[in-house]
């Protein structure tokens, strides 16, 4: 038998460790070539990884929760002669064959390799040390130890773009001899507010334990409102030249090109061209110092089936037309839905927009995806009688009208940029060319 060595694959260019959730298989387990010997996962998504080749389970190197990085030998399978050879396992390290799936991880999810897209799909300008991201995990490990934000910022990372990694800060947290002085915070003290207890009716009431996906949605939640000082602000805007164009288009836009048309792309090239005007909406922020980034990646705030949110990202939306736009927005919409999204088609994004009409909420006020500093909601496309100014004066028309809500970090996004950017997005939808070409 051959000694054939497991390696953590790699999932995207952004992503250097992952960590094991469930190992399917023991120590002297018979595993089949591309069946599944554990789970893992990383701040992006849940994938799982296929033995190389036919033999026997001889060494499990790492326990379940442990954080691995990438290309580092997480077992030992005893190969069977007839099986793949050495020579055919080192090619791996150039085609590494993953079911990657977001949340609850299915067993029959299509193979993906790993290469999936080249170095300059995921490009952040970024002049600090890191690129303010920040994992739960760390996140996690900062609140159990009492750190302050600005000790975690003052920690070098050794993660791609000088992310934190657990390493660095488990580093920090060894060599620590005190911490760095705070902002006074006006949080009232743990020890004098107890939480109200919860009413649990035994055999009446259920109890749900959190996925890992929503899990880790609720401490990046916490976490942006913890960061963020959030400001919403709303405008009303009359989208009847935009619905009616696109009602008229959509079958010959279909036929055209085989893409559907839906409002999704219209929405993000509004987007897109208001942050050309505005690009201060288009940062994050790193301690001190304002990121403002060159690209302008747009996150889609999108429903999976299990019920949790994700954001697919259209990347440099501002150099695609609105087909180029259309079938981006398609393949990231269909890919959410089938629960095929691939890391780096989730990270990056630079602006999100929520499409809360969806749902048929009139508007919202939706918390920011860190590390983002705004985020928009669209809500739904209502017809109402709206008093309009012609030739012949003020008369009352049947007009398609939506609401718009901006949530802005107020750290570095004041009233005036929030509510110019905001009113320029809808200017661009109420400026629509009833006669644009398809």
């Amino acid at each position: 038998m051959s000694r054939i060595e497991l390696k953590m694959p790699k999932m995207g260019e952004s992503i250097s460790e992952a960590t094991i959730l469930n190992w399917l298989k023991n120590v002297g387990d018979s595993v089949e070539e591309d069946e599944t010997i554990l789970e893992v996962a990383t701040d992006k998504v849940d994938s799982e990884v296929p033995s190389p080749c036919n033999g026997i389970i001889s060494e499990l190197l790492f326990q379940s929760n442990d954080i691995v990085e990438v290309g580092q030998v997480i077992a030992i399978i005893d190969a069977n002669d007839e099986s793949r050879s050495e020579k055919d396992n080192s090619k791996l390290e150039n085609k590494e064959a993953l079911n990657t799936k977001p949340g609850i991880v299915s067993k029959s999810s299509t193979k993906l390799e790993s290469k999936m897209t080249s170095k300059s799909d995921f490009k952040i300008e970024n002049t600090g040390d890191n690129d303010g991201f920040l994992s739960p995990l760390v996140i996690s490990i900062a609140q159990k130890e009492k750190l302050t934000i600005e000790e975690v910022q003052s920690i070098s990372g050794t993660g791609d773009g000088g992310r934190i990694r657990k390493t660095d800060i488990m580093g920090y947290l060894k060599n620590r001899k005190y911490s760095l002085p705070s902002r006074p915070q006006s949080v009232v003290p743990k020890s004098s507010y107890n939480p109200p207890p919860i009413s649990y009716v035994e055999g009446k009431d259920r109890m749900v334990e959190m996925d890992r996906m929503r899990t880790m949605i609720a401490d990046h939640m916490v976490y942006s409102k913890h960061t963020s000082p959030h400001v919403t602000s709303y405008i009303e805007v009359d989208v009847t030249n935009m619905v009616n164009w696109r009602n008229k288009a959509k079958l010959e836009f279909l036929e055209k090109y085989g893409e559907k048309l839906t409002f999704t792309p219209i929405f993000v090239e509004a987007v897109s061209k208001a942050i050309q005007e505005f690009p201060m909406i288009n940062v994050s922020v790193d301690g001190k110092k304002i990121i403002v980034h060159k690209d302008i990646n747009i996150g889609m705030a999108t429903a999976l089936p299990s019920g949790n949110l994700i954001v697919p990202v259209v990347r440099n939306a501002d150099e695609k037309n609105l087909l180029g736009l259309a079938k981006n927005v398609n393949h990231l919409a269909g890919s959410a839905r089938n629960n095929v999204l691939k890391p780096d088609e989730i990270g990056g994004s630079t602006f999100t927009i929520s499409n809360v009409g969806t749902f048929g909420s009139l508007m919202g006020t939706p918390i920011i995806n860190q590390p983002e500093v705004a985020i928009l909601a669209l809500g739904i496309i209502k017809k109402r009688p709206e008093v309009i100014t012609t030739n012949n004066g003020d008369e009352i028309a049947i007009r398609s009208m939506m609401y718009l809500s901006l949530s802005f970090d107020h750290r570095v996004v004041d009233g005036f940029l929030g509510g110019s950017f905001l009113r320029k997005i809808g200017d661009e939808l109420e400026a629509f060319d009833i006669n644009r070409e398809i």
